[in-house]
């Protein structure tokens, strides 16, 4: 966090500024949802073309994150994170009290972040988002804000809240800000407005920019009532919308390959778009109570293949292991669960893998081929 800064931690009265739909979309007073969403086409960066991600080796077995991330009130969650390109920003959804709801009794999810000064330094304490504003910007007053998760450049930052001024449910929203490095420079966010967000709760987003053909899409959960037949009441399932030429999301499409009649929630997909976590109730080879699954695909062009159960490395026997957030380089995983070495009721964990030597990948390349 920046010396400079002192915290100024936010009352209870404070309401979150909201701009209407026909001014957000003449850009009056703030940028325009287009503006937001396209700002410049910088998702290529120098040093990332023709890098190879994978083969992998298998994941380990995950490490509690430990007090400082986790410790709270026993009762708390600690949950749904999200990890910044250079590893440096753990972005995390907690009921801790000391954000914008206080003392938080209602136990409202709000959006954190813990920083280090290198990828082998500890985290630190987690500060509040809102915690240098002096009104409510992310975080809402009464309702959950919670599944932060970035645009591939750091400029975007999306995440779900049920606030009120919305479409129904939980809606998917979305905040700028000009400094990728600024974890407290988030400007007000913005509705994704209604022909991706749906009465119903929609929730979890994960973005996605294809580097060859520029198309950006958004994965996110939802419990509208497009679901596969036979689907448990109010279950999610994982639909994909299309950012538009006109700078908005266009309407959502389940993603059937992704989608169970059982529950399927917090997403995390690789870089090159080839590998696709998913967290996820079905039954056949769950481990604990919701667990986390692999699917992957041999081109963009391909569907997804049938999701494949982490295992019991990752995923704990009887207990809930969810919410995976993947590293740049798709070598470490973060999720929450509720094994029995927590401190509250949801902790947070780690999980990393090593990419094998380009001799085993290119001989693992050359056995698929075969």
């Amino acid at each position: 966090m920046d010396s400079h800064r002192r915290p100024r931690l936010i009352g209870k009265t404070s309401t979150l500024e909201r701009l209407s739909r026909r001014r957000l979309l003449q850009g009056a007073g703030a940028l325009s949802l287009a503006a937001i969403l396209r700002p410049t086409a910088v998702l290529a960066q120098l040093g990332d073309e023709g890098e190879r991600l994978g083969p992998f080796g298998p994941w380990s077995a995950p490490v509690n994150l430990g007090r400082v991330i986790n410790q709270s009130r026993a009762t708390d969650l600690n949950t749904h994170p999200a990890i910044s390109k250079n590893g440096l920003s753990l972005y995390i959804s907690s009921t801790r009290p000391g954000g914008v709801n206080g003392t938080n009794l209602g136990n409202k999810l709000e959006i954190w972040v813990s920083q280090r000064a290198s990828l082998k330094a500890p985290w630190g304490t987690p500060v509040n988002l809102d915690a240098f504003n002096t009104v409510p910007l992310i975080n809402s007053i009464g309702s959950n804000t919670h599944s932060p998760n970035f645009s591939a450049d750091g400029h975007l930052l999306f995440f779900s809240s049920p606030r009120p001024g919305g479409i129904g449910g939980a809606d998917l929203y979305v905040s700028r800000r000009t400094n990728k490095h600024d974890d407290f420079g988030w400007q007000t966010p913005v509705n994704l407005g209604d022909v991706i967000n749906s009465p119903q709760d929609d929730e979890a987003s994960t973005y996605f920019e294809d580097e060859e053909t520029g198309i950006i899409v958004v994965y996110f959960a939802s419990t509208r009532p497009e679901a596969p037949v036979g689907s448990l009441p109010g279950s999610e399932h994982i639909y994909v919308s299309t950012l538009g030429d006109d700078g908005s999301f266009g309407p959502a499409i389940l993603v059937p390959e992704l989608s169970s009649t059982s529950n399927e929630t917090r997403t995390a997909i690789r870089r090159d778009g080839l590998e696709f976590f998913v967290t996820s109730t079905r039954p056949n080879g769950r481990i604990g109570k919701n667990d986390i699954w692999v699917s992957t695909r041999d081109s963009h062009l391909d569907p997804w293949s049938t999701p494949v159960n982490l295992g019991p490395t990752v995923n704990f026997p009887g207990e809930v292991t969810g919410a995976p957030a993947l590293s740049w380089d798709a070598t470490t995983l973060y999720c929450y669960s509720t094994r029995p070495d927590g401190f509250g009721v949801r902790d947070l964990y780690v999980s990393t893998r090593e990419k094998l030597p380009d001799d085993e990948a290119d001989e693992k390349e050359r056995r698929h081929r075969r």
